[in-house]
Formats: C-alpha cells, sequence, structure tokens
C-alpha cells in the first residue's frame, strides 16, 4: 500500500527517530462519524487520510518536546511528498494510540483531535473473535476544508 517514512537526525546526523505513514484503517466508527461519512463514500474517499502507523523518538534521546516538534514537522512536509509520489492528496491523518502503554502526550501536545476509541478489534478481525487493546484514536487535519473534501461523492 501507500507509505511515507521519515527518519529524524540532529546536526550532527545522528539518528533521533522516525515517523511511518501508510493506510488509513478501513473504518473506524468514531472517525468516521467525526467525518460524517456514509460507507459509500468512505470506500471511494479513503486514500485520502493516511494513518501515523508508527512513531520513535529513540529511547537514549532525551529532548523536551522532541516528539511534538518532529510530529509538527513530519506533518508540514507529508502531503507534498505524498503528492508527488502517489499523485494525490491527502487531507486527515489518523493514528491510533495503545493506552495500556501509552498517554498520546506527543499528540496532544501537537494538536491532534482525539475523538474517541476503538473497540478493541483488529484490522485481521473478520469474526470478531480476536481481542486487542482498546486504543484511543486521534485525528489530524491537513486541509482546513477536509470534511468537504472528504465527504464529496
Amino acid at each position: 500500500g501507500e507509505n511515507i517514512r521519515y527518519l529524524a537526525y540532529d546536526r550532527h546526523g545522528r539518528p533521533l527517530g522516525c515517523l511511518l505513514f501508510g493506510s488509513a484503517a478501513w473504518k473506524t466508527e468514531p472517525r468516521d462519524t467525526y467525518i460524517g461519512w456514509e460507507a459509500s463514500v468512505r470506500k471511494q474517499n479513503l486514500s485520502m487520510l493516511t494513518n501515523n502507523t508508527r512513531f520513535l523518538v529513540l529511547p537514549w534521546v532525551q529532548v523536551k518536546c522532541l516528539a511534538s516538534h518532529l510530529l509538527s514537522l513530519s506533518l508540514k512536509q507529508l502531503n507534498k511528498d505524498w503528492q508527488r509520489r502517489y499523485g494525490h492528496s491527502i487531507s486527515l491523518v489518523e493514528t491510533f494510540v495503545d493506552t495500556t502503554r501509552f498517554r498520546g502526550t506527543c499528540y496532544k501536545a501537537a494538536n491532534w483531535i482525539h475523538v474517541g476509541q476503538t473497540k478493541g478489534r483488529s484490522r485481521q478481525d473478520r469474526h470478531t473473535k480476536m481481542k486487542v487493546p482498546v486504543k484511543d484514536i486521534y485525528l489530524y487535519p491537513l486541509k482546513v476544508d477536509f470534511h468537504r473534501k472528504l465527504c464529496e461523492k
């Protein structure tokens, strides 16, 4: 699927962390409700979303506010890179935070919008039998008119 990867380095060329963006979740009720999506429109416009699938600041890096700063820098660049690589823009970024392990502080500090929680299911759970941790869902609009763009038929 479509994806973009970023590696962050300090001014001396030492690695600080990485961010990966990939395919958005097929459906998640809080996100879809926030957007105002019907199933047919979601299917048509899902490619205008991406998921921040991984975000890591290396454990030995101790720089105050670095995580929210890296998020901000990557989001300023993401749409241009996506357009250049895949020939279409994206309007919204999503991410899922496992609250049993993390608090989502950097997403809150970077002005992401908390829209709800998952139901504790996995992408591979077609028969609703798998149990995974419930995760907080955060969204970040890349365009002011993202609602209109995502809901166009």
